[in-house]
């Protein structure tokens, strides 16, 4: 029998809400990192033909100018797109334990409520490698 190959595709497209203000930090190199958490919610509809909830959590990390501007315009309840993949992170703790986390590291974020001076079209940011776009009405540093 032959072997099965399966494409290599990671991508995911993730619509929330941030659950508390973004953590920007910079490298020991200045590379900046942004993390922040977003909340997803999903409607079902049960075998009993009843509405179901459930809500989710991720975690979102980002960086260099998307780190940067999203640091900069996100906060608490922000509603956002994330596009990315999906990344393993592993640990030891202090105590010897293995830890592992799923998390997402985004390749574009889509701002998708309005600033008051913003106009009526949703900002988006895109990272590294291609040049990140800049929110209409701010420059470049």
């Amino acid at each position: 029998m032959t072997e099965l190959r399966l494409p290599e595709i990671n991508r995911l497209l993730l619509a929330g809400r941030l659950t508390r203000d973004p953590d920007r930090r910079y490298g020991a190199d200045g590379t900046a990192f942004t993390r922040f958490d977003i909340a997803f919610h999903r409607r079902y509809r049960t075998r009993a033909g009843q509405v179901g909830e459930s809500t989710g959590f991720v975690s979102v990390n980002t960086f260099q100018r998307l780190a940067e501007v999203c640091g900069e315009h996100l906060k608490k309840g922000s509603p956002v797109l994330v596009e990315g993949r999906l990344q393993m992170r592993e640990w030891r703790t202090p105590q010897g334990e293995s830890r592992s986390r799923l998390e997402v590291q985004a390749d574009s974020v889509h701002f998708l409520e309005r600033r008051p001076d913003a106009p009526q079209e949703t900002e988006s940011v895109t990272g590294a490698p291609t040049p990140a776009r800049v929110p209409k009405g701010r420059t470049r540093k």
